[in-house]
């Protein structure tokens, strides 16, 4: 069980973020979760075979993590964080390509668990966050810090509040 001063440091230091399965579809979790780290200071890697070579969210979409990592280190960068948008069973090769790639971290969103994978991740050194939206996560943390919700925090009318 991670405690929310854990995923507030994980959250403060990993600002440059992976994310594996990011749709380019604005309904999609992947999307949404993604634009709101966007807006809220975190950069955005979308990692999606399927679109390579597009842009989703302004940012380049790259075919792999290893490809990602190789174009952001030109700009003397680096994945800190991958978030994980795949079913469980998808993971265990990204978290192989989360420790080749040197990240700090591994999340895998709401209903994402691979405690194999999580193994991999945590015997390389890599802090594994499992079964958590970072979105949701972000904005606890914000809340606790005494940050106050923005415009950018809002959901739209009609729209359900998160599964806790």
């Amino acid at each position: 069980m991670q405690t929310m001063e854990r995923l507030g440091q994980i959250l403060a230091r990993d600002r440059v973020i992976g994310v594996v399965g990011l749709s380019p579809r604005p309904d999609r979790p992947s999307y949404t979760t993604s634009r709101y780290m966007q807006q809220h200071g975190y950069r955005i890697v979308p990692i999606n075979p399927q679109a390579a070579g597009a842009t989703i969210l302004g940012e380049p979409v790259y075919a792999s993590l290893a490809e990602a990592a190789d174009a952001l280190r030109a700009e003397g960068l680096r994945i800190q964080m991958v978030d994980c948008f795949r079913r469980s069973g998808d993971i265990p090769p990204i978290a192989d390509e989360a420790v080749a790639i040197g990240a700090t971290s591994l999340w895998m969103q709401l209903g994402i668990e691979n405690d194999d994978a999580a193994a991999v991740a945590l015997a390389a050194g890599l802090d594994v966050v499992m079964d958590r939206c970072v979105k949701i996560e972000h904005q606890r943390w914000q809340m606790q810090a005494g940050h106050p919700r923005t415009s950018a925090d809002a959901r739209p009318p009609g729209q359900p509040l998160p599964k806790r």
